[in-house]
């Protein structure tokens, strides 16, 4: 893809309206130059607004809006509603870049960019119902270290924290604590929202519900983010970080299950898979310690397909020994490998940025900036034995090109009220193909080309799987991927955005065009 306007990996026709503009496109530059800011607009260098962590989909907008305050993106919004007569521009959200598909671009549109907005300092409330009140372009790290000087934070993460709260609370925001506490969409107290109407709206599960609960999992179409209200439990220093494998999908899927459903448990539950890797345990010993050393050393795992349990427990230092009698315990009742028992403590901060410091480290290979065509599903517990005897070994012959995590929630403690789609049972598997298409390896297309395999299997075997971060290039797929809750979605795009100006990127509305 060509980051100048020129888009390969869809059509941007779609977002161009079928009733032609009665104006040319060169006077909205000029028109939003009268708009009265705290920040302002560029209109020249723009390709950083086309480019994101995918790095697959590039649309050039015509403007990137750096707003000082939640005026500037109103003010902004209403504008393009005032000219919409005349001009097919819309508006896209942009945080940290950090979407896979284009859906934080616009096509010939506006980029708000989202670090440019001015961040007031968190208040945190540390009483009986503690929370975090944050802008939605704050970084989910900086919450952690602000919110750990009062011994609290928030209960439910993503992986990677370099990310911000506007941009995972219009997915969801789904990690290895969302068994227990749900995804981050089902922390939140109250938001702060800009609509597609230009109008600033506090909402809450009190007050104006519908579009607070529209808006998380939104996929940005119903309003902006500007400020989130976010649940913070107590937070422990240490982790106890264990790992274990099993060579039988069935025996770790149970145990994975045993445990998500278990009052007493971990405090994270992943997985992975790992399709013939040479030397896998020896690569764990930079940071992980074998419980037996000897045996460890003669587990070979080349040319097996073996399945990875990631647990992690929470402590403080002075509660050690009561923590090891609950994990020993714990482990007593897994089936897993005897021999692969790998153990590492690490403060609850290293563990929970993890994934930053790898990050550092393929940056530093120029290793970072690659495409990444990730697909992630969700798959109901009752055919994701089908899923994994059809893919891994069968689609997926090996996982050089990036992690695959597999990991089991419980929908059953979700509220079903938000804008998420799952499948319909209780307990649910995130299924996460991270690959990245790296020079000397087998390279985009052929990726991409696994991953419509995939697609094409759950959709032929009829598996009920759906789309977590969904891409769809028509509204007809989009409507398959909402089901019932289609109606529900459009009509809160008719009350909150009704001329689909909001976030054009995700291609679920066309922008339409207001005749006056």
């Amino acid at each position: 893809c060509i980051p100048d306007g020129t888009n390969l990996c869809s059509n941007p026709s779609f977002d161009t309206p079928t009733i032609p503009p009665h104006s040319s496109s060169s006077s909205i530059p000029s028109s939003l130059k009268t708009l009265t800011l705290d920040g302002y607009f560029s209109f020249e260098n723009l390709k950083h607004a086309a480019k994101d962590f995918g790095n697959i989909c590039h649309y050039l907008p015509i403007a990137v809006l750096h707003p000082k305050s939640v005026s500037d993106i109103s003010s902004t919004i209403k504008h393009i509603l005032y000219m919409s007569s005349v001009t097919k521009l819309t508006v896209a959200a942009r945080g940290r870049g950090h979407s896979l598909q284009g859906q934080a671009q616009a096509y010939q549109g506006v980029v708000i960019n989202m670090e440019s907005l001015d961040r007031p300092s968190m208040y945190i409330e540390n009483g009986e119902v503690p929370y975090v009140d944050v802008s939605g372009s704050e970084l989910w790290i900086n919450i952690l270290h602000e919110t750990l000087k009062y011994g609290l934070s928030p209960k439910s993460w993503t992986d990677y924290l370099h990310l911000t709260v506007g941009g995972t609370l219009s997915n969801a925001g789904i990690s290895g604590q969302a068994f227990r506490h749900g995804p981050q969409i089902d922390n939140v107290y109250q938001l702060e929202v800009v609509t597609g109407r230009g109008e600033v709206v506090t909402c809450s599960d009190k007050e104006n519900a519908d579009l607070f609960y529209g808006v998380l999992g939104g996929l940005g179409q119903f309003g902006i983010i500007t400020r989130a209200r976010i649940s913070l439990g107590p937070a422990e220093k240490m982790v106890k970080w264990i790992r274990v494998l099993y060579s039988e999908f069935s025996t770790f899927s149970n145990d994975q299950e045993h445990l998500i459903s278990s009052n007493k448990s971990f405090d994270y539950i992943e997985g992975f898979v790992m399709i013939n890797r040479t030397g896998l345990l020896n690569n764990w010993r930079s940071s992980f310690n074998p419980k037996d050393p000897i045996q460890a050393s003669q587990f070979s795992s080349d040319g097996k397909i073996l399945y990875c349990l990631e647990m992690v427990k929470y402590f403080n230092p002075e509660k050690i020994d009561v923590l090891n009698q609950d994990i020993e315990k714990l482990l007593s009742e897994l089936n897993y490998i005897p021999s692969t028992l790998f153990l590492s403590e690490v403060s609850y901060v290293e563990f929970l940025d993890r994934v930053h410091l790898s990050e550092i480290k393929l940056r530093s290979k120029g290793l970072w900036e690659v495409p990444h065509p990730w697909l992630n599903l969700l798959i109901p517990k009752s055919r994701i034995l089908d899923f994994a005897e059809g893919v891994f070994g069968n689609i997926v012959k090996d996982n050089n090109n990036g992690p695959i995590l597999i990991y089991p929630v419980n929908k059953a403690k979700w509220n079903n009220r938000t804008s998420l789609v799952t499948p319909e049972e209780d307990i649910i598997y995130l299924v996460a193909f991270l690959s990245s298409a790296l020079p000397g390896t087998d390279g985009l297309e052929h990726i991409m080309t696994q991953n419509q395999h995939i697609l094409d299997f759950c959709a032929k075997a009829q598996l009920g799987a759906k789309q977590y971060l969904p891409h769809y290039h028509n509204q007809d797929e989009w409507q398959a991927h909402f089901g019932t809750q289609w109606e529900t979605f459009v009509q809160r795009k008719s009350a909150y955005d009704p001329l689909a100006i909001l976030a054009p990127g995700q291609r679920i509305f066309q922008k339409a065009i207001s005749i006056t």
